[in-house]
């Protein structure tokens, strides 16, 4: 099944769906009600991130810099793009930016906690 044009998505969707999911759930149980508007101010950042991202990626693409493999993925473009690297750059921007949420609220308790 790897040597598929389903490796890359099932790649991507194992290592971070699995992260995303455990950081949105103490996202949750931090901010508790907070919690929306913690995502409102989170998502925006990681979709202009992953766009730019895709956007640069699509630049090389056309311009011949690199490229996919064929069979490798499944052969739906955004762009000059395989959506799954699409994906990936919109999924490693949503880690980082629910990444940063989490450590500032682990910076504030450890603030409120100093004497």
């Amino acid at each position: 099944m790897m040597e598929s044009r389903w490796a890359y998505l099932i790649h991507l969707v194992a290592w971070a769906l699995p992260v995303i999911l455990v950081q949105l759930a103490a996202l949750v149980h931090h901010y508790k009600e907070r919690s929306g508007a913690v995502l409102k101010a989170v998502l925006p950042p990681a979709f202009i991130v992953g766009t730019y991202l895709s956007l640069a990626d699509h630049l090389a693409i056309s311009a011949g810099i690199w490229n996919f493999g064929e069979g490798k993925h499944l052969g739906v473009y955004v762009g000059a793009v395989p959506l799954e690297e699409v994906l990936f750059f919109l999924m490693t921007s949503l880690l980082v930016s629910l990444g940063v949420a989490l450590f500032t609220a682990v910076l504030r308790r450890k603030e409120a906690e100093a004497p």
